[in-house]
């Protein structure tokens, strides 16, 4: 059976008209008409959206073996409790106050907050586990700097709660550091020049620059659940034009951190070529069917 007619089958068994297919995913009522009719396919980054209005899985839908993708998932990866106490019983251990401030701070204004919806679960992840792990990746790696921990835990705040950095009860460098972190906003003309801005500027700093690549680890790494493919191609790219080279900016002026360099750009680099690759195979396969 090809994809055409599993569409038209899954809608009817659902008792849904192509109307309603195609008003839940925002195409033409032609469009739906022409898949099902096997005289188009649907394009890559539609598949997704039929794949949700069908309640069937993605693979499903375009043909591949169910088998291989009975797999259990997990909703997040580490205990947000577990990370908290590791973090805060280390903080308190060696003294570091900013930290420990930082770990309260962060939860009460990440309070209620979400990670992006996962593609395979209703599970609602809270935004806290994505700093918490930034924080716990970065003493793995022997980063221990009181400042650095409480930039990690805290490089969101501004972006997400409406705090102003100078707002931020912290040291200077803290609160300098936050805001270097924290993106401007930008129309679709100005996005690239706002972005070429953003890493130009954070490339000044080391806390900056550390802290950015660790982000884009911890976002790159977990992408998958929840990005369109549209989304992770335009990642992907993002990925190698602006935080690659930050990386060779850490390099280059604080080779203290080579460790942590290639540590991070070893995990970045297997989780994008790994992805590029998918991605690939799965354009290829829609387009020869």
């Amino acid at each position: 059976m090809d994809i055409g007619k599993r569409i038209a089958a899954r809608r009817r068994e659902l008792g849904m008209t192509q109307e309603e297919l195609a008003e839940k995913i925002t195409v033409s009522v032609h469009a739906v008409s022409r898949w099902e009719n096997g005289w188009s396919l649907p394009e890559l980054e539609k598949v997704r959206n039929l794949s949700e209005a069908l309640q069937m899985n993605a693979s499903v839908l375009i043909g591949e073996d169910p088998i291989r993708y009975e797999w259990e998932l997990r909703d997040q990866l580490y205990s947000e409790e577990h990370m908290f106490t590791r973090l805060k019983t280390f903080a308190e251990s060696q003294g570091l106050k900013e930290t420990y401030s930082a770990l309260y701070y962060m939860r009460e204004h990440h309070s209620g907050q979400l990670r992006k919806k996962q593609k395979f679960s209703d599970a609602q992840i809270p935004y806290i586990v994505h700093p918490l792990m930034m924080a716990c990746h970065a003493l793995s790696m022997g980063l221990t700097d009181d400042e650095l921990l409480a930039i990690l835990l805290l490089h969101d705040v501004c972006e997400d709660c409406g705090i102003l950095a100078d707002e931020l009860p912290f040291s200077d460098n803290v609160r300098e550091t936050v805001a270097l972190l924290t993106k401007p906003s930008y129309t679709k003309e100005t996005k690239k020049e706002k972005t070429e801005q953003y890493y130009e500027a954070l490339q000044k700093n080391r806390f900056a620059c550390v802290a950015k690549v660790i982000d884009r680890c911890n976002n790159v790494s977990t992408m998958a659940q929840s990005f369109s493919d549209k989304k992770l191609i335009e990642y992907i790219e993002e990925t190698e034009t602006y935080v690659f080279p930050v990386l060779t900016t850490i390099k280059k002026n604080w080779p203290e951190y080579n460790n942590v360099v290639f540590l991070v750009k070893y995990q970045m680099l297997s989780v994008l070529e790994s992805l590029k690759v998918m991605l690939m195979e799965k354009n290829r396969g829609l387009s020869c069917r």
